[in-house]
């Protein structure tokens, strides 16, 4: 066992007092799950302080305390650190107690509002298939080499984060690409972490239900690459209108991607349809499986990590030309007797879904509809509402307003916000179904020969949450199985 001197190693302590200990068995921040030796972190969060349940952690067998504040009375068989911030001295100790991992592999860390799958995703397919063994840490799933580990949250808890690099460390892993969220970032998730590299793909107004206002958001966005190492790269689009800016303070090497502008990975897009892109990317000319401008963007990011980390180019762009993306990221499928196309897309932003309808609108051949199926989940961001409808209505020729994952709010008040977005021209587009398989069925039912249908909102999820409890629900599942229904 690590002895607590090592653990503490960099955590900025105010005082420490009660029993000496020597050594700990684990790190905890629930107290459900401190056992005989434990140490527990009492961390503030924003539903719930763990400094309130530091005597039931004690009584569970703590045999630490770390934390912010002394409780009123101490347990003199229990050893008490005070520090500045337990979040942060939560992940540097979670980070010593798993024998610094980020520091025996290339950790390579992602952020943006949309394209973080989907870029951690090909750099983890693209070293794979470069033949290095390599770890991916993502909202669809977790990757240890080919073993999948399941995700719950698109960055992990700081221990559990920790637990998860040292597991890839043990199981020779070179590289590991990481989903690094504005959430984690703010809550010093990935605090002491040592990244040889940093992404940046694109900002836009998400999360505001967490962060309040936009600039917050940006902040926590920015702080990932203003405390990256010198000897670190970090990469970021220029095409952006905040991309310059995310990189302004930061120590790091500083690279740019763009379509439009000068940049070090310059790309440009010859062809755009289903059958693939086809790019020039610093003058080669490669045609990949991936549809859609935001794809030539997400391309150039991983080419661009590549070359930082010193791969040769043309293999980069050869094994990149066979990948496809990350499930549920413009997922697609056509309907044998009528070829209708399905496509089922996790854009749960305004700019995500613009994105989506305005790639299907470049795949249009001629008249064929587009009708689009989309919600908007509970217990987050209302104001992204009415945006949505908006976006939706102005670029579909029919609508089907429906449930993504409620929560624990009503899917009709939901719904009742988005449709204030809609204007008065656009009322006659759009039809409200909260029954999410039955707003699919009915899009399904309208569609003509070679029409498309796009699902938009939840893309690679297996299920809906509906008051705290999930639901399984697939929505390429669901399309499909319509897809057959009508097509007999």
């Amino acid at each position: 066992m690590p002895i607590i001197k090592d653990i503490l190693y960099s955590v900025k302590i105010k005082s420490a007092t009660g029993k000496e200990v020597d050594a700990i068995t684990d790190l905890q921040i629930d107290s459900r799950k401190v056992a005989n030796g434990s140490c527990f972190i009492a961390i503030k969060g924003g539903t719930a302080d763990g400094h309130n349940y530091i005597n039931t952690a004690i009584a569970n067998g703590a045999a630490m305390i770390v934390c912010e504040e002394l409780p009123s009375e101490t347990n003199p068989e229990v050893k008490y650190v005070m520090v500045e911030n337990s979040a942060v001295a939560a992940a540097i100790m979670a980070h010593n107690f798993y024998g610094q991992p980020s520091k025996k592999i290339k950790l390579i860390g992602v952020t943006g509002t949309n394209g973080k799958t989907t870029v951690a995703t090909l750099l983890y397919k693209l070293y794979s298939a470069l033949g290095y063994k390599c770890g991916l840490i993502s909202t669809v799933q977790n990757q240890i080499a080919d073993v999948i580990i399941p995700s719950t949250h698109t960055t992990p808890d700081a221990i559990n984060l920790n637990e998860l690099l040292a597991k890839m460390v043990d199981s020779s892993c070179s590289h590991v690409f990481m989903e690094v969220s504005s959430h984690a970032l703010d809550q010093h998730r990935v605090a002491g972490l040592h990244f040889t590299g940093a992404l940046f793909t694109n900002i836009t107004h998400d999360h505001l239900d967490y962060h309040k206002t936009f600039d917050e958001y940006i902040k926590a966005k920015k702080k990932f690459f203003d405390e990256l190492s010198s000897s670190a790269f970090a990469i970021s689009n220029a095409d952006d209108k905040r991309g310059a800016v995310m990189l302004q303070n930061s120590p790091a090497k500083k690279y740019f991607y763009s379509l439009k502008t000068i940049a070090d990975f310059k790309g440009k897009i010859l062809e755009n349809g289903l059958m693939g892109l086809l790019l020039t990317i610093n003058d080669i000319e490669v045609h990949f499986k991936l549809i859609g401008t935001f794809n030539a963007y997400n391309l150039l990011a991983v080419y661009g990590a590549a070359v930082c980390l010193a791969e040769d180019k043309q293999n980069v762009l050869q094994v990149l030309s066979s990948l496809t993306g990350a499930e549920g990221r413009f997922d697609y499928m056509v309907s044998p007797k009528d070829k209708v196309i399905g496509i089922v897309d996790y854009a749960h932003t305004p700019d995500a879904l613009l994105n989506v309808l305005a790639t299907i609108k470049n795949l249009r051949q001629g008249e064929e509809k587009i009708l689009t199926v989309v919600g908007c989940g509970g217990d987050r961001d209302k104001a992204k509402r009415p945006v949505m409808a908006e976006v939706a209505c102005e670029h579909s020729d029919r609508i089907f307003f429906t449930s993504d994952n409620p929560r624990n709010e009503n899917p009709d008040e939901i719904i009742k916000d988005m449709e204030s977005g809609v204007n008065v021209t656009c009322r006659k587009k759009y039809i409200s179904i909260a029954d999410r398989k039955e707003a699919i069925k009915t899009a399904v039912s309208f569609t003509k020969r070679e029409d498309i249908v796009l699902v938009a909102g939840k893309g690679h999820e297996k299920y809906q949450e509906i008051k705290g409890i999930k639901y399984p629900f697939d929505d390429k599942a669901i399309l499909t199985e319509m897809f057959e229904l009508f097509d007999k």
